[in-house]
Parts: structure tokens; C-alpha cells; sequence
């Protein structure tokens, strides 16, 4: 289904969905996109979905959405929308089902003419030592006591329990273990499916890869983060809180259900069933969701873990000795109690980010001392046959998108249609011929991630750093891929 409504062109980068579209609008709605990705994006119903959430109770400016925009469950994917700390709701609909879905990269000191005929067995070594495929369990057992904590602590867990090193830790959004979670308020459902899952990458869009540096756009950015040199490698891996955030997710869909009900909050659609930020029930979920975040980083710490391993293994050097160490590791589904400035002044915000990416300039709160005075580093992953980029927040990202920028490349094609369109031989000869060797552990994991089902992310990235809500570092090309 097409989206025929209006979408005013305010400048090359930026189309806006005015208040007058529907009555319920609270404030216009701006959609990040330019003329030649305008007609991918009305191709489903996703700006339908932008509009609806500006008819949300407490919004605070605008309903936004990035380039990599695509229909999604209430929110659309890449959706972005701050809510009064007091006015205003909080939506599982507007963080999404994989909580703290993220991505974490480390760099080398590592080019591609030492590794690139040991990528094969490299991968092989990787897809043995970490977990991967839908509803795969992971190599640990955790007690009841052991899945709290988890959830309190997040990735100090396991660099607690050996698994990574201390800098790790500091150089992660929250340092890798985010304030407010209760896990009293975590089902035993969720926290069962997520007890055998730790540590495992799971299916669809996830994915570890190897790439090397293809271009460095901003080499005083790029040396801070550690990105030395085209040809060097790189480690970037992608995934989230698996079953334990997508039963958190299930669960309070479920109390949000009710709560609109309870509380009187008119939405547009079912599926943007929310409570009020201050009630017991948003309180609740807030918790709840913080104790997936935690599980997320967790996750993709042991995999990190793992991951270094695997390189020891296979190279006969120690992880150290290679210079392997994170560079960033940043969500894109969550929910963020955040202070921006509005003109009204300074407001404490519960920020939504669905497919959206924290983008923070230079001096913000909350980024790693060492990145500190040039800005937040930004991952934006791409499909396994195309390339990922490294970006920096800017002030303009502040000032309009509450510190937001794009996640990704954005679905051209549904699954289902990817599935039709495409064929796992043909898919895995035509990467071959790029360069690239891939280890899945499904069909599906290549069928529906064929490139060719997503957005060109070079598109993506050009609108955001043209609208410039966050700025180009660096380019990394895939040589190597696992999916689940």
C-alpha cells in the first residue's frame, strides 16, 4: 500500500508532513529524504506512521523520521519522537520488539593483504565459537540469580566474569550498562528465553562481519577512533536482546493495551499503545526495557568476546597484541531519558529511537572522554553485499533531531518478497564474485538479506550527512560475513 499524502519540500534534505494533514497532529512531521529516495518511501505507509505519532499526547517537536524510514510495528522504522518527562507517553510501539538492537566495532591494527587468505577460515572459526540462527541457545547456562544480574549490569557483567577487557566498557554508549533497570519488573518468561540465549547472534538482519576500511572521509575523526589507514580491518557486529527484549516488548504491549484505555489516551493506531511516562505502567516498562538494553550489551560483549578468541585461534596472536579494541558500541532501539534543548528552553525528554541512532556533537554529556571534543561516533551498518559507515554527531543534530541520525540501509523488500525474489546459490556466487565470503547458519539468513532487499545505504548516508545531523568519517567495505 502507496502513501499519497503531502510532503512539502522545505529543502534539498528535509520534506515535511504539515499539522494540517490530520486534526489529531499535535506538530508537523519531518522526514529526511531527498527526490531521489522520495519514491521509495511512499512506497508503503511509513509516513502514514510519522503522522500518527505526531498525534501522540506530550510530543515534543517534531515527529521525525530518517532516510532509512520503512513501515514498521506503530512507529515506523527509523522513527524519532521525544516526550514531556511529565506530560507526556512511552510506547513500546516507538523502541520496537529487538530492545537496544545495536552495533559494536573494533578495529585492528590488522591490513588486508595479512588476513585475506585466512578470511574463510577466519569465519568458519567465528560461526563455531558464536551461536547464531533464530532461537539458537548459547553456551551458557545462567541461574536465576546470575540472569539479574545481567540484567542490572549489562556488559560489566561479563567483563566481571572475564569475558573482555575494562576499556571495553568505556567506550560503549552507557558504558555498556544503563541506570533504572528492576529486573522485578522482567516476566520470568522473558528472562527464561533469555537465560539460554546470551552470547548467541540470532537471525534475521543480524549479522558479524569482517571489513576493511575503503575510505576515510575525516582523517582527524578517524585517527581519534583508532581508523588509521584504508585496507585496515575491522570487526563490526550486529544484534540485540533477542528473546528476552522481544518478550518485554510482547508483555507490555499487552499492559499498554489496557493502559490506553484506562487513562483515556486517544491514538491513531492500536499498535501505539502507550501509558503515561509517570504512571506505574510506563515506569514499569521503562525499567523493563532498561534490563533488555543491559541484556543487549551483554550480548554483544561475549560475542566480542568470542570473537577475539577466534582471531587468536585462528591467527596465532593475542587479541592484544593485534591492537583489537572497540571503537564504539551504540543502540538504535530504545528509549533514552534525555535533556535537549526546546523553545521553550531546556526539557528533560523520554527520546524514542526506532531504527534511529544517538548522533551526539562534540562537548555532549555521555560520550567517552577520549571522543569528547570531536563527537559521539555514529554506526551505521549497511546489507552484506554493499558497505557500513562510521559517522560523527553533530550541533545541528542537537539542535533538530534531539542528538538522532539513520541505522542502517532500510528495507527495500519485505522478507516474504525477498524470499520470492531471490535465490541462496545465486546470492552466495554474486558475493563471491565482490570479494566476500559468507557463512550463514539458514537458507533465510541469505534469501532474506540479499542486498538487493535494501535501500543503498551510500544514499542514506549522503542525506544524513547533507542535512547534517551527523557527518561521514569513514567507509568499511564487508570481506567476510556471518549471519544467523
Amino acid at each position: 500500500m502507496g502513501w499519497n499524502g503531502p510532503l512539502n519540500k522545505i529543502d534539498e534534505f528535509r520534506y515535511e508532513i504539515p499539522q494540517s494533514y490530520k486534526s489529531c497532529m499535535r506538530t508537523s512531521a519531518i522526514i529526511f529524504t531527498d527526490e531521489k529516495m522520495i519514491e521509495n518511501i511512499r512506497k508503503d505507509n511509513a509516513a502514514e506512521q510519522v503522522a500518527n505519532v505526531a498525534c501522540m499526547k506530550g510530543i515534543v517537536g517534531k515527529s521525525l523520521a530518517m532516510p532509512d524510514i520503512h513501515w514498521g510495528y506503530g512507529f515506523p522504522i527509523g522513527g524519532v519522537a521525544a516526550f514531556d518527562a511529565k506530560e507526556g507517553v512511552i510506547s513500546p510501539g516507538g523502541i520496537g520488539f529487538d530492545i537496544n538492537c545495536g552495533v559494536r566495532l573494533v578495529r585492528t591494527d590488522l591490513r588486508f593483504e595479512e588476513l585475506k587468505d585466512k578470511i574463510s577460515p577466519l569465519i568458519d572459526t567465528v560461526f563455531r565459537n558464536v551461536p547464531s540462527g533464530v532461537g539458537e541457545s548459547g553456551k551458557l547456562r545462567l541461574t536465576s540469580a546470575e540472569m539479574d544480574e545481567v540484567l542490572l549490569k549489562g556488559a560489566k557483567w561479563a567483563v566481571e566474569k572475564g569475558y573482555g577487557w575494562t576499556d571495553d566498557l568505556t567506550c560503549s554508549e552507557e558504558n555498556g550498562s544503563m541506570a533504572g533497570a528492576n529486573p522485578d519488573n522482567v516476566s520470568q518468561k522473558a528472562k527464561h528465553r533469555g537465560s539460554s540465549q546470551l552470547g548467541t547472534l540470532g537471525g534475521g538482519n543480524h549479522f558479524l562481519e569482517i571489513q576493511k576500511v575503503d575510505k576515510i572521509f575525516d582523517e582527524k575523526a578517524a585517527k581519534t577512533f583508532g581508523i588509521l589507514s584504508e585496507d585496515q580491518i575491522m570487526v563490526s557486529i550486529h544484534t540485540g536482546s533477542r528473546g528476552c527484549g522481544h518478550q518485554i516488548a510482547t508483555d507490555y504491549l499487552r499492559v499498554m493495551e489496557k493502559s490506553i484505555k484506562d487513562y483515556d489516551i486517544q491514538v491513531e493506531d492500536r499498535q501505539l499503545a502507550c501509558a503515561p511516562v509517570d504512571s506505574r505502567e510506563g515506569q514499569d516498562y521503562f525499567s523493563a526495557m532498561v534490563c533488555a538494553a543491559n541484556y543487549a550489551w551483554a550480548n554483544r560483549q561475549l560475542i566480542l568476546h568470542w570473537t577475539r578468541e577466534s582471531f587468536e585461534r585462528t591467527l596465532g596472536v593475542r587479541a592484544q597484541d593485534i591492537g583489537m579494541k572497540m571503537i564504539y558500541d551504540v543502540a538504535h532501539n530504545i528509549c533514552k531519558i534525555e535533556t535537549h534543548s526546546t523553545d521553550s528552553g531546556p526539557r528533560k525528554l523520554y527520546v524514542h529511537r526506532k531504527g534511529a541512532t544517538r548522533a551526539f556533537a562534540a562537548n555532549a554529556p555521555g560520550i567517552p572522554d577520549a571522543y569528547s571534543s570531536i563527537g559521539q561516533p555514529v554506526l551505521i551498518p549497511g546489507d552484506m553485499g554493499s558497505a557500513s559507515y562510521v559517522l560523527i554527531g553533530t550541533e545541528r543534530a542537537m539542535q533538530e533531531t534531539f542528538g538522532s541520525t539513520c541505522h542502517g540501509a532500510g528495507r527495500l523488500l519485505s522478507r516474504m518478497a525477498a524470499t520470492r525474489r531471490f535465490e541462496k546459490n545465486r546470492v552466495i556466487q554474486q558475493l563471491r564474485d565482490k570479494g566476500i565470503y559468507v557463512r550463514a547458519a539458514s537458507k533465510e539468513g541469505i534469501i532474506e538479506e540479499a542486498p538487493g532487499a535494501y535501500k543503498n545505504v551510500d544514499d542514506v548516508v549522503r542525506i544524513a550527512d547533507g542535512a547534517g545531523i551527523s557527518r561521514v568519517v569513514a567507509r568499511l567495505v564487508p570481506i567476510g560475513v556471518m549471519k544467523g
